[in-house]
Protein backbone atom coordinates (compact mmCIF):
# COMPACT_ATOMS: atom_id res chain seq x y z
CA UNK A 1 0.00 0.00 0.00
CA UNK A 2 1.33 3.37 -1.10
CA UNK A 3 0.80 6.94 0.18
CA UNK A 4 -1.23 8.11 -1.83
CA UNK A 5 -3.55 4.75 -1.81
CA UNK A 6 -5.65 5.53 1.00
CA UNK A 7 -5.64 8.25 3.78
CA UNK A 8 -7.75 8.05 6.97
CA UNK A 9 -8.21 10.78 9.92
CA UNK A 10 -8.46 9.88 13.60
CA UNK A 11 -6.96 11.94 16.62
CA UNK A 12 -5.44 11.86 19.73
CA UNK A 13 -3.24 14.09 21.36
CA UNK A 14 0.47 13.96 23.28
CA UNK A 15 1.48 17.17 24.77
CA UNK A 16 3.01 19.28 26.58
CA UNK A 17 4.00 19.71 30.01
CA UNK A 18 6.63 16.36 27.34
CA UNK A 19 4.18 15.60 24.59
CA UNK A 20 0.50 14.62 24.30
CA UNK A 21 -2.69 15.47 26.21
CA UNK A 22 -5.62 13.23 25.14
CA UNK A 23 -6.82 10.71 22.53
CA UNK A 24 -10.02 11.18 19.92
CA UNK A 25 -10.75 8.55 17.59
CA UNK A 26 -13.56 9.09 15.54
CA UNK A 27 -12.97 5.92 13.24
CA UNK A 28 -17.16 5.27 13.19
CA UNK A 29 -17.04 8.32 11.08
CA UNK A 30 -14.64 7.75 8.41
CA UNK A 31 -14.13 5.61 6.05
CA UNK A 32 -10.93 4.18 3.72
CA UNK A 33 -11.19 6.08 0.18
CA UNK A 34 -8.81 6.52 -2.78
CA UNK A 35 -11.40 9.61 -4.09
CA UNK A 36 -11.34 13.21 -3.40
CA UNK A 37 -14.36 13.19 -1.33
CA UNK A 38 -11.94 10.96 1.24
CA UNK A 39 -9.17 13.32 1.54
CA UNK A 40 -11.78 15.73 2.63
CA UNK A 41 -12.21 13.95 5.61
CA UNK A 42 -9.14 14.09 6.90
CA UNK A 43 -8.96 17.89 6.77
CA UNK A 44 -9.42 20.18 10.16
CA UNK A 45 -12.72 21.40 8.12
CA UNK A 46 -16.51 22.24 9.57
CA UNK A 47 -17.17 20.00 6.89
CA UNK A 48 -15.23 17.21 7.31
CA UNK A 49 -16.72 14.28 9.66
CA UNK A 50 -13.63 14.30 12.38
CA UNK A 51 -13.59 17.63 12.62
CA UNK A 52 -16.18 17.59 16.30
CA UNK A 53 -14.06 15.00 17.86
CA UNK A 54 -11.02 17.67 16.85
CA UNK A 55 -13.14 20.31 18.54
CA UNK A 56 -13.24 18.65 21.96
CA UNK A 57 -11.97 15.00 22.55
CA UNK A 58 -13.58 12.72 24.54
CA UNK A 59 -11.58 10.43 25.46
CA UNK A 60 -10.28 10.58 29.42
CA UNK A 61 -6.50 11.80 30.18
CA UNK A 62 -5.36 11.18 33.28
CA UNK A 63 -2.75 12.92 34.89
CA UNK A 64 -0.38 11.67 37.13
CA UNK A 65 2.08 13.83 39.69
CA UNK A 66 4.62 11.47 41.68
CA UNK A 67 7.00 13.95 44.46
CA UNK A 68 10.30 13.58 45.92
CA UNK A 69 10.00 13.78 49.23
CA UNK A 70 13.40 14.79 50.91
CA UNK A 71 14.15 12.03 53.57
CA UNK A 72 17.94 13.71 55.18
CA UNK A 73 17.35 17.51 54.88
CA UNK A 74 19.80 17.79 57.86
CA UNK A 75 22.63 16.04 56.21
CA UNK A 76 22.22 17.50 52.87
CA UNK A 77 23.05 21.28 54.58
CA UNK A 78 26.46 19.88 55.67
CA UNK A 79 27.37 18.14 52.51
CA UNK A 80 26.24 15.06 52.30
CA UNK A 81 24.34 12.62 49.18
CA UNK A 82 20.36 13.37 49.38
CA UNK A 83 18.24 11.17 50.07
CA UNK A 84 14.94 11.15 48.55
CA UNK A 85 11.67 8.71 48.50
CA UNK A 86 8.92 8.65 45.89
CA UNK A 87 5.04 9.72 46.93
CA UNK A 88 2.34 9.21 44.54
CA UNK A 89 0.46 9.18 42.35
CA UNK A 90 -2.11 12.33 43.14
CA UNK A 91 -4.18 11.96 39.53
CA UNK A 92 -6.43 14.35 38.12
CA UNK A 93 -8.13 13.99 34.78
CA UNK A 94 -7.68 17.10 32.50
CA UNK A 95 -10.18 18.56 29.87
CA UNK A 96 -9.07 20.43 26.81
CA UNK A 97 -11.29 21.39 24.26
CA UNK A 98 -10.19 23.70 21.57
CA UNK A 99 -11.64 26.68 21.30
CA UNK A 100 -11.88 30.52 19.54
CA UNK A 101 -11.30 28.23 16.17
CA UNK A 102 -11.10 30.30 12.89
CA UNK A 103 -9.97 29.07 9.73
CA UNK A 104 -7.26 31.09 7.67
CA UNK A 105 -6.27 31.67 4.07
CA UNK A 106 -9.50 29.31 2.33
CA UNK A 107 -9.79 27.02 4.70
CA UNK A 108 -5.78 26.31 4.58
CA UNK A 109 -5.05 26.39 8.00
CA UNK A 110 -7.31 26.80 11.15
CA UNK A 111 -6.58 29.31 14.66
CA UNK A 112 -7.39 27.72 18.38
CA UNK A 113 -6.71 27.99 21.76
CA UNK A 114 -6.30 25.23 24.02
CA UNK A 115 -7.40 25.93 27.85
CA UNK A 116 -6.82 23.20 30.41
CA UNK A 117 -8.40 22.42 33.32
CA UNK A 118 -8.16 19.38 36.22
CA UNK A 119 -10.27 17.32 38.08
CA UNK A 120 -9.21 15.30 41.02
CA UNK A 121 -9.75 12.14 40.87
CA UNK A 122 -9.24 10.45 44.50
CA UNK A 123 -9.72 6.65 43.66
CA UNK A 124 -6.55 6.59 41.47
CA UNK A 125 -4.42 8.65 43.84
CA UNK A 126 -2.95 7.04 46.81
CA UNK A 127 -3.96 9.64 48.85
CA UNK A 128 -5.84 13.33 49.91
CA UNK A 129 -3.58 16.14 48.01
CA UNK A 130 -4.80 18.46 50.67
CA UNK A 131 -3.68 16.45 53.64
CA UNK A 132 -0.60 15.04 52.29
CA UNK A 133 3.13 16.22 53.27
CA UNK A 134 5.76 16.78 50.73
CA UNK A 135 9.45 17.56 51.92
CA UNK A 136 10.88 19.26 49.40
CA UNK A 137 13.56 21.81 47.71
CA UNK A 138 12.33 25.48 48.84
CA UNK A 139 11.96 26.10 45.33
CA UNK A 140 11.16 30.22 45.73
CA UNK A 141 13.85 30.71 48.37
CA UNK A 142 16.57 29.01 45.77
CA UNK A 143 15.05 31.26 43.17
CA UNK A 144 15.39 34.30 44.77
CA UNK A 145 19.06 33.05 45.57
CA UNK A 146 19.58 32.51 41.69
CA UNK A 147 18.70 36.02 40.89
CA UNK A 148 20.65 37.74 43.71
CA UNK A 149 23.62 35.77 42.78
CA UNK A 150 24.77 38.64 40.61
CA UNK A 151 24.07 41.27 43.00
CA UNK A 152 26.26 42.34 45.77
CA UNK A 153 27.50 40.26 48.36
CA UNK A 154 26.02 43.03 51.00
CA UNK A 155 22.54 42.59 49.29
CA UNK A 156 23.44 38.66 49.52
CA UNK A 157 23.67 38.72 53.22
CA UNK A 158 20.36 41.17 53.67
CA UNK A 159 18.37 38.78 52.42
CA UNK A 160 19.90 35.74 53.89
CA UNK A 161 19.67 37.74 57.66
CA UNK A 162 15.94 38.32 56.59
CA UNK A 163 15.12 35.03 55.24
CA UNK A 164 16.86 33.54 58.64
CA UNK A 165 15.01 35.76 60.84
CA UNK A 166 11.46 34.54 59.45
CA UNK A 167 12.85 30.82 59.41
CA UNK A 168 12.94 30.03 56.12
CA UNK A 169 14.59 26.99 55.57
CA UNK A 170 16.39 25.17 52.63
CA UNK A 171 13.64 22.89 52.42
CA UNK A 172 10.02 23.03 53.10
CA UNK A 173 7.00 21.10 54.04
CA UNK A 174 3.74 21.71 52.41
CA UNK A 175 0.75 19.71 51.25
CA UNK A 176 0.52 18.09 47.95
CA UNK A 177 -2.22 20.67 47.02
CA UNK A 178 -0.08 23.37 47.86
CA UNK A 179 2.95 22.78 46.11
CA UNK A 180 0.61 22.01 42.84
CA UNK A 181 -1.87 24.72 43.01
CA UNK A 182 -0.05 27.34 45.22
CA UNK A 183 0.10 29.03 48.56
CA UNK A 184 1.45 32.06 49.86
CA UNK A 185 5.24 32.40 50.01
CA UNK A 186 6.81 34.42 52.48
CA UNK A 187 9.45 35.60 50.65
CA UNK A 188 7.52 36.19 47.31
CA UNK A 189 4.94 37.72 49.49
CA UNK A 190 7.46 40.56 50.98
CA UNK A 191 8.53 41.23 47.42
CA UNK A 192 5.45 41.56 46.27
CA UNK A 193 4.43 44.66 48.96
CA UNK A 194 7.80 46.01 47.10
CA UNK A 195 6.90 44.79 43.47
CA UNK A 196 3.53 44.12 43.33
CA UNK A 197 4.22 42.69 39.51
CA UNK A 198 5.36 39.45 41.71
CA UNK A 199 3.09 37.29 42.51
CA UNK A 200 2.50 36.46 45.90
CA UNK A 201 1.89 32.82 45.81
CA UNK A 202 4.07 30.14 44.52
CA UNK A 203 2.40 26.96 43.04
CA UNK A 204 3.84 24.64 40.25
CA UNK A 205 0.81 24.40 38.19
CA UNK A 206 -0.36 27.83 39.56
CA UNK A 207 -2.43 29.81 37.34
CA UNK A 208 -2.38 26.58 34.80
CA UNK A 209 -5.95 25.21 35.97
CA UNK A 210 -9.01 27.13 33.50
CA UNK A 211 -6.05 28.27 31.68
CA UNK A 212 -4.39 27.95 27.97
CA UNK A 213 -0.91 27.00 27.08
CA UNK A 214 -1.11 29.53 23.75
CA UNK A 215 -2.42 30.16 20.36
CA UNK A 216 -1.97 27.90 18.03
CA UNK A 217 -2.51 28.05 13.85
CA UNK A 218 -2.91 24.66 12.09
CA UNK A 219 -2.56 23.56 8.35
CA UNK A 220 -5.78 21.68 8.12
CA UNK A 221 -4.49 19.42 5.40
CA UNK A 222 -6.41 21.07 2.40
CA UNK A 223 -3.84 21.35 0.35
CA UNK A 224 -1.43 18.26 1.45
CA UNK A 225 -2.57 15.20 3.81
CA UNK A 226 1.05 15.12 4.70
CA UNK A 227 0.80 18.41 6.41
CA UNK A 228 -2.48 17.24 8.55
CA UNK A 229 -2.05 18.69 11.55
CA UNK A 230 1.28 20.73 11.62
CA UNK A 231 1.86 23.69 13.40
CA UNK A 232 2.20 27.04 11.14
CA UNK A 233 2.58 29.51 14.31
CA UNK A 234 2.29 29.17 18.34
CA UNK A 235 1.71 32.82 20.05
CA UNK A 236 2.33 33.84 16.64
CA UNK A 237 5.82 33.08 16.18
CA UNK A 238 7.00 30.47 13.46
CA UNK A 239 10.41 30.42 15.04
CA UNK A 240 11.40 30.67 18.75
CA UNK A 241 14.05 33.07 20.21
CA UNK A 242 15.08 31.27 23.16
CA UNK A 243 17.81 29.29 22.41
CA UNK A 244 21.20 30.00 20.48
CA UNK A 245 20.82 28.12 17.24
CA UNK A 246 18.11 28.84 14.58
CA UNK A 247 17.61 25.03 14.38
CA UNK A 248 16.80 24.36 17.93
CA UNK A 249 14.04 27.37 17.76
CA UNK A 250 12.41 25.62 15.14
CA UNK A 251 8.83 24.84 15.79
CA UNK A 252 8.83 21.63 14.65
CA UNK A 253 5.65 18.96 13.26
CA UNK A 254 2.14 18.44 15.14
CA UNK A 255 1.17 19.80 18.88
CA UNK A 256 0.78 15.59 19.62
CA UNK A 257 -2.68 15.44 19.17
CA UNK A 258 -2.54 13.92 15.51
CA UNK A 259 -0.44 12.76 12.97
CA UNK A 260 -0.42 11.99 9.13
CA UNK A 261 -2.09 8.74 8.09
CA UNK A 262 -0.05 5.72 6.06
CA UNK A 263 2.88 6.09 8.72
CA UNK A 264 6.20 4.07 8.26
CA UNK A 265 8.69 2.83 10.72
CA UNK A 266 11.42 4.91 9.03
CA UNK A 267 10.36 7.91 9.35
CA UNK A 268 10.40 10.39 12.66
CA UNK A 269 7.20 11.70 14.20
CA UNK A 270 8.11 15.19 15.40
CA UNK A 271 6.18 17.17 18.43
CA UNK A 272 6.59 21.04 19.18
CA UNK A 273 6.37 20.27 23.21
CA UNK A 274 5.83 24.04 24.90
CA UNK A 275 6.17 22.80 28.10
CA UNK A 276 9.03 22.02 27.20
CA UNK A 277 9.68 25.46 25.14
CA UNK A 278 11.14 23.08 22.11
CA UNK A 279 10.49 20.46 19.39
CA UNK A 280 11.56 17.26 20.04
CA UNK A 281 11.49 14.13 17.45
CA UNK A 282 10.19 9.76 18.49
CA UNK A 283 11.85 7.39 16.46
CA UNK A 284 10.16 3.87 15.58
CA UNK A 285 11.45 1.07 18.18
CA UNK A 286 8.99 -1.54 17.99
CA UNK A 287 5.59 -3.38 17.22
CA UNK A 288 2.94 -3.53 19.45
CA UNK A 289 -0.50 -4.43 19.81
CA UNK A 290 -3.31 -2.21 22.00
CA UNK A 291 -6.65 -3.90 22.89
CA UNK A 292 -6.14 -6.14 19.43
CA UNK A 293 -4.76 -3.53 17.48
CA UNK A 294 -1.56 -3.55 15.88
CA UNK A 295 0.22 -0.53 16.45
CA UNK A 296 4.09 1.25 16.00
CA UNK A 297 5.74 2.43 19.46
CA UNK A 298 7.30 5.91 18.72
CA UNK A 299 9.65 7.14 21.40
CA UNK A 300 12.36 10.20 22.16
CA UNK A 301 15.56 8.62 21.79
CA UNK A 302 18.98 9.54 23.73
CA UNK A 303 19.93 12.03 21.17
CA UNK A 304 17.26 14.39 21.76
CA UNK A 305 18.86 14.94 25.47
CA UNK A 306 22.26 14.03 24.77
CA UNK A 307 24.84 16.47 25.63
CA UNK A 308 26.54 18.40 22.49
CA UNK A 309 29.83 16.66 23.37
CA UNK A 310 28.09 13.28 21.41
CA UNK A 311 25.06 15.40 19.51
CA UNK A 312 26.24 18.87 18.34
CA UNK A 313 22.68 19.46 17.08
CA UNK A 314 21.85 19.68 20.57
CA UNK A 315 24.65 22.91 21.22
CA UNK A 316 21.97 25.11 20.42
CA UNK A 317 20.10 24.56 23.99
CA UNK A 318 23.04 25.86 25.89
CA UNK A 319 22.48 28.87 26.50
CA UNK A 320 24.17 31.50 26.59
CA UNK A 321 26.38 29.10 23.99
CA UNK A 322 28.40 26.62 25.74
CA UNK A 323 26.94 27.07 28.91
CA UNK A 324 25.75 23.01 28.64
CA UNK A 325 24.70 20.38 31.22
CA UNK A 326 25.05 16.80 30.68
CA UNK A 327 23.41 13.94 28.83
CA UNK A 328 19.46 13.75 30.10
CA UNK A 329 18.88 17.06 31.20
CA UNK A 330 17.49 20.42 29.41
CA UNK A 331 18.23 23.59 31.44
CA UNK A 332 15.11 25.58 30.81
CA UNK A 333 15.50 29.37 32.62
CA UNK A 334 15.57 30.83 29.47
CA UNK A 335 11.51 30.16 29.41
CA UNK A 336 10.83 30.18 33.24
CA UNK A 337 12.00 33.70 33.85
CA UNK A 338 15.69 32.62 34.71
CA UNK A 339 14.32 30.23 37.19
CA UNK A 340 16.81 27.53 37.42
CA UNK A 341 14.53 24.18 36.61
CA UNK A 342 16.07 21.67 34.29
CA UNK A 343 13.66 19.02 32.71
CA UNK A 344 14.73 15.19 32.33
CA UNK A 345 13.01 12.04 32.06
CA UNK A 346 11.72 10.77 35.53
CA UNK A 347 14.30 9.51 37.81
CA UNK A 348 17.30 10.77 35.47
CA UNK A 349 16.15 7.78 32.56
CA UNK A 350 18.68 7.83 30.19
CA UNK A 351 20.86 10.58 31.53
CA UNK A 352 24.00 10.77 32.52
CA UNK A 353 24.68 8.10 35.70
CA UNK A 354 26.45 11.16 37.45
CA UNK A 355 22.65 12.74 37.72
CA UNK A 356 21.32 9.61 39.04
CA UNK A 357 24.12 8.74 41.46
CA UNK A 358 24.12 12.17 42.84
CA UNK A 359 20.85 11.26 44.95
CA UNK A 360 20.05 8.14 46.54
CA UNK A 361 16.53 6.64 46.54
CA UNK A 362 16.26 6.92 42.18
CA UNK A 363 15.74 4.19 40.21
CA UNK A 364 15.39 4.52 36.39
CA UNK A 365 14.05 2.11 33.95
CA UNK A 366 12.36 1.93 30.81
CA UNK A 367 9.13 0.47 31.93
CA UNK A 368 7.94 3.18 34.62
CA UNK A 369 9.97 6.15 33.54
CA UNK A 370 10.32 5.57 29.30
CA UNK A 371 7.46 8.01 27.21
CA UNK A 372 6.16 6.69 24.63
CA UNK A 373 3.63 6.78 21.72
CA UNK A 374 1.68 4.12 19.87
CA UNK A 375 0.75 5.02 16.67
CA UNK A 376 -1.70 2.75 14.18
CA UNK A 377 0.09 3.66 11.20
CA UNK A 378 -2.60 3.22 8.56
CA UNK A 379 -4.75 5.33 10.40
CA UNK A 380 -1.95 7.68 11.75
CA UNK A 381 -4.40 7.83 15.49
CA UNK A 382 -2.16 7.93 18.74
CA UNK A 383 -4.25 4.95 20.17
CA UNK A 384 -1.83 4.81 23.47
CA UNK A 385 0.51 7.08 25.11
CA UNK A 386 2.49 8.03 28.10
CA UNK A 387 4.20 11.24 28.48
CA UNK A 388 6.43 11.42 31.37
CA UNK A 389 8.48 14.51 32.52
CA UNK A 390 10.41 15.59 35.64
CA UNK A 391 11.15 18.37 37.09
CA UNK A 392 14.63 19.33 38.70
CA UNK A 393 15.93 22.67 40.22
CA UNK A 394 19.59 23.51 40.59
CA UNK A 395 20.70 23.95 44.06
CA UNK A 396 24.11 25.16 44.76
CA UNK A 397 26.38 27.12 47.10
CA UNK A 398 25.53 31.08 46.81
CA UNK A 399 27.46 33.34 48.91
CA UNK A 400 26.47 35.08 51.72
CA UNK A 401 23.72 32.44 52.62
CA UNK A 402 25.41 30.40 54.87
CA UNK A 403 23.18 27.78 54.64
CA UNK A 404 24.44 26.65 51.12
CA UNK A 405 27.58 26.94 52.44
CA UNK A 406 28.16 22.98 52.25
CA UNK A 407 25.60 21.63 49.80
CA UNK A 408 26.94 19.88 47.18
CA UNK A 409 26.28 21.08 43.41
CA UNK A 410 22.88 18.88 42.72
CA UNK A 411 20.32 18.81 39.53
CA UNK A 412 17.82 18.05 42.70
CA UNK A 413 14.48 16.17 41.81
CA UNK A 414 10.78 17.86 42.68
CA UNK A 415 8.61 15.62 40.73
CA UNK A 416 7.60 13.80 37.80
CA UNK A 417 4.76 13.53 35.33
CA UNK A 418 2.99 10.58 33.69
CA UNK A 419 0.28 11.82 31.42
CA UNK A 420 -1.28 9.13 29.49
CA UNK A 421 -4.27 7.73 27.67
CA UNK A 422 -5.57 4.36 26.27
CA UNK A 423 -8.05 3.85 23.26
CA UNK A 424 -11.99 3.05 25.14
CA UNK A 425 -13.16 -0.18 24.31
CA UNK A 426 -15.78 1.24 21.88
CA UNK A 427 -13.17 3.18 19.96
CA UNK A 428 -11.07 -0.32 19.65
CA UNK A 429 -13.98 -2.30 18.54
CA UNK A 430 -14.39 0.52 15.22
CA UNK A 431 -11.22 0.51 15.06
CA UNK A 432 -10.46 -3.24 14.78
CA UNK A 433 -13.75 -2.79 12.59
CA UNK A 434 -12.39 -0.65 10.09
CA UNK A 435 -8.74 -2.38 9.50
CA UNK A 436 -10.64 -5.19 8.60
CA UNK A 437 -12.17 -3.57 5.73
CA UNK A 438 -9.24 -2.13 4.71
Amino acid sequence: MTRRSCVIYATGIACAHLLMAGIAPVLAQVSQTTTHRGLKEITLTEKSQVFESWKNPPSPVYVEYYFFNVTNPEEILAGEKASVKQIGPYTYREYRPRENITFLENGTKVYAIEPKSYVFVPEKSVGDPEVDLVRTVNIPLVVVMNELNSYSFFLRSFVSMFTRKLGIELFMTCTVHEILWGFKDPILAKIHSMKPEVDEYFGLMRKKNGTREGEFVFYTGEKNYLDYGKIDTWNGLRQMSWWSSNQSNMINGTDGTLFHPLINRNELLYIFAADLCRSIHLAYVDDVKVKGIRAYRFVPPSDVLMSPTDNPNNAGFCVPAGDCLGTGVLKISVCRQGAPFVVSFPHFYQADPMYINAIDGLSPNREEHETYIDVQPTTGVPIRYCKRTQLNIILKRVQGFPQTKFINYTIFPIMFVNKAATIDDDAASKMRTLLALT
